[in-house]
């Protein structure tokens, strides 16, 4: 019997744990019952595969590449992302396949499972709740249970059950399935898993060479957030001895990230405090390993740790959500962010961890104007970056129970994104959608970082929020949205809309501003056609790069290229203005080194050749 685990990602970069989840928990369960994985009469060997696409992915290729796998089972894994999709798939891979058994889990399955049976006729049945004891107990099922001969049903895999088939799954907790006679029948609610009783699932590395790589150490949250699903369960950790172990290999084959999925990753001091130690005395100069945490619940000991970390070896996500008391009151959920706000200046003062700060638009209680305050808050608090999302309303949350409650109008199709609210009107959102793409291109990409940094505090421009806003209407005028655009003229947008709304004689300095953001992420070859040539300063980079090549005093990692390499690898620029701050006239010559570059934003390292050279 072949079984597919099917994921469909959102992305080509990312992986999905859960499939890998299942397959080496079933697995393992499975091996320690041996008589049951081999042809015995009773039964067959249960093969496990697992199947990753993503939802970029032609529907009609990804149905081509199941139907050669000639899978009996096939389970989908299904949230909000890609529901639309796997219903596509379901539908159509059962016209092809009629005889495969398709199964469902996952949280955007678990809520609504009998009404979604009903929906989709194609569906056998539905895994609620955590997969891998159920998916492991339904694999038991088919193979103890006899199953059609080929001679009877064809080469298209199980296409019938036999009485003890169903008498297995009567005693599966956490399916809803369609009976012998066709009826839906859902059974009591899964248990929980012993997180230590879970196997490792990475092997070979290869095939995640491109992709993000994610680790769980704890499932649950401690929190009762009214619009997530995290806290509807206990929280149990990994034991820190085999997360250590575990990490090591990671370590060991130097992967360039780890992400961990746990919720609230701190929510117990001692297991993130013996992990966080653990990486910092391993650490491999290479690997990042990521962290979704409640900055608030830092201790003193933390913050100590957290502080001798490697620059880049570590980096933080932290819910912020909304300023609004009232909001934060409203949904369940326990911050104090004037403490939130002295931890997180604590850590960027520290200048070696990446902290990313999210906010959730359509809150309840929260209004434009309140929105706007709890933006240009988190904005004040400098993240690496500012994460605006839009509130789904999740099946089986507070908030879709409570949504009435709030007048609140959403997608009825996944994933289930607001559209207005008691306090906000669709209007109004669709304006916070604006200001969400500029704060994505111009201030998430760290591509204009300089430039924002400088028009933040230009008082014509308002409040940070205000600035966003004004570019966004300056798209909006300009019939810029809806278009791809290349990274030289996103730059040409930028000088455009800061011409339109700055003095002239801020034009100069800001042109500059924006040539050493774009020269400090790239060597790119291409050039605005509105950057300044400075010929006459030709001879002093080319002295500047053979003396560097004979005697390197100022650039690190180029000892084997002549001077002319040097030049190609590395990009020089005059500026007639003071760029490092202030903005006073005056020359500077500047080389940007691409091979020492800032461990946390990924720019290059500016070097200004002394005025030794200019003499």
């Amino acid at each position: 019997m072949k079984v597919i685990l099917a994921a469909i990602n959102a992305k080509y970069i990312h992986s999905n744990l859960a499939v890998r989840y299942l397959k080496s928990f079933a697995e393992k369960k499975l091996t320690e019952e041996k008589d049951i994985l081999t042809e015995n009469g009773s039964g067959c060997a249960a093969v496990i595969e697992t199947a990753e696409y993503t939802i970029n992915q032609q529907k009609e290729e990804i149905i081509a590449d199941l139907y050669r796998r000639q899978p009996d089972v096939l389970a989908f894994s299904c949230y909000i992302w890609n529901m639309g999709y796997v219903e596509f798939l379901v539908r159509d891979f059962h016209r092809i396949c009629p005889h495969t058994d398709i199964w469902l889990g996952g949280p955007e399955v678990s809520y609504d499972a009998p009404e979604l049976l009903n929906k989709y006729p194609q569906v056998t049945g539905v895994m609620r709740g955590e997969g891998e004891r159920v998916f492991t107990d339904l694999m038991m099922a088919y193979s103890v249970s006899e199953s059609r001969t080929k001679e009877e049903c064809g080469d298209r895999g199980i296409c019938g059950k036999d009485e003890a088939f169903f008498g297995f799954l009567r005693d599966i907790r956490g399916i809803t399935y369609r009976d012998a006679s066709g009826r839906i029948r859902e059974n009591g609610p899964a248990g929980i898993v012993n997180m230590d009783e879970i196997p490792f699932v990475y092997e070979d590395m290869q095939e995640l060479e491109h992709k993000i790589v994610y680790y769980e150490s704890s499932r649950g949250c401690p929190f009762a957030c009214s619009y997530c699903l995290s806290s509807l369960d206990r929280v149990r950790f990994r034991s820190t001895d085999l997360v250590c172990r575990e990490l090591q290999f990671f370590l060991d084959r130097r992967i360039p990230q780890v992400k961990f999925v746990d919720r609230t990753f701190n929510c117990r001091h001692s297991h993130a405090q013996t992990i966080w130690k653990y990486i910092r005395d391993h650490d491999n100069g290479i690997t990042n390993f990521h962290f979704e945490i409640a900055a608030d619940l830092l201790n003193e000991d933390e913050l100590e740790l957290l502080s001798g970390m490697r620059p880049g070896l570590v980096q933080l996500e932290i819910g912020v959500q909304s300023a609004n008391p009232d909001t934060i009151r409203e949904i369940d959920r326990v911050m104090d962010l004037d403490h939130l706000q002295k931890i997180v200046e604590r850590i960027r003062k520290g200048r070696n961890i990446h902290q990313h700060l999210d906010l959730i638009a359509g809150l309840p209680m929260e209004n434009y104007e309140s929105f706007k305050n709890s933006f240009d808050r988190v904005y004040a608090m400098k993240p690496d970056q500012l994460q605006l999302g839009f509130l789904k309303v999740l099946k089986g949350s507070k908030m879709s129970r409570r949504s009435g409650d709030y007048d609140m109008v959403f997608s009825e199709a996944a994933p289930y994104e607001v559209y207005s609210t008691r306090w906000l009107t669709y209007e109004q959102l669709l304006e916070l959608k604006a200001v969400e793409e500029m704060v994505e291109v111009y201030y998430n990409s760290a591509q204009f970082s300089g430039t924002i940094e400088e028009l933040s505090g230009e008082e014509t421009l308002g409040t940070a929020f205000n600035m966003f806003y004004m570019m966004a209407e300056h798209y909006r005028t300009h019939q810029l949205n809806g278009k791809k655009h290349s990274r030289l003229e996103r730059f040409d947008f930028l000088r455009d809309f800061i011409r339109e709304n700055l003095p002239e004689e801020k034009n100069g300095f800001y042109e500059e501003i924006l040539i050493r953001d774009l020269y400090l992420r790239e060597n790119s070859k291409k050039r605005p056609a509105w950057a300044k040539e400075h010929p006459e300063y030709k001879k002093i980079f080319r002295d500047f790069y053979i003396k560097e090549s004979q005697n390197p005093e100022y650039l690190s990692g180029y000892e084997n290229y002549d001077s002319r390499q040097i030049a190609r690898m590395t990009h020089s620029e005059v500026f007639t203005y003071d760029i490092s701050g202030g903005g006073e006239k005056g020359v500077h010559l500047v080389v940007f080194d691409y091979k020492n570059r800032d461990p946390l934003s990924g720019n290059a390292k500016m070097i200004e050749i002394p005025e030794g050279f200019l003499s």
